[in-house]
């Protein structure tokens, strides 16, 4: 999706994704950038950022994830009209450009299988899943991006 604000300093609301499957942590190239990232993507309008950060990890690697729920006091069922929601394990915010800025939350999640499948209508780049000695030994890895990884392998190991 586009960028939902259009007028120079307004921030727009990403949902990144670290995903962990058997002690390894995926990690995508970005098309645009040209950096190792997690999934991740614009929060729409009409969806809250949990299920924008499911549907980006679909979109962009085929995988069905199931989130962590780092709170455990945040109950999934709401009581009557209030809803529950899996709160990020980290927020940033960064500049995109001058002009634009991304408030990002950041989820762990699980994945039942590592079989990427990058569908036909979404930009296709490289994935790599890594180890704990992988992210620390990569050098085309921002540091946050290597820290972040790191917990979330750290994190869903004691799942």
């Amino acid at each position: 999706m586009a960028h939902i604000h259009t007028e120079p300093g307004q921030i727009d609301f990403i949902a990144e994704v670290f995903i962990v499957h058997k002690n390894k942590v995926l990690i995508r190239l970005h098309d645009k950038i040209k950096q190792w990232i997690a999934p991740g993507g614009h929060v729409e309008l009409d969806e809250t950022p949990e299920q924008a950060a499911v549907r980006e990890a679909k979109e962009e690697t085929g995988l069905d994830v199931v989130l962590y729920n780092g709170n455990k006091l945040a109950v999934k069922k709401g009581s009557g009209r209030l809803h529950q929601l899996i709160p990020p394990m980290f927020m940033n915010v960064h500049e995109v450009n001058e002009n634009h800025k991304h408030l990002s939350m950041v989820f762990f999640a699980s994945s039942q299988t590592d079989e990427i499948v990058q569908p036909e209508n979404h930009e296709k780049t490289a994935c790599r899943w890594m180890t704990r000695e992988e992210v620390v030994e990569a050098g085309d890895m921002e540091e946050t991006i290597k820290s972040y990884a790191l917990k979330a392998l750290e994190v869903m190991a004691l799942e």
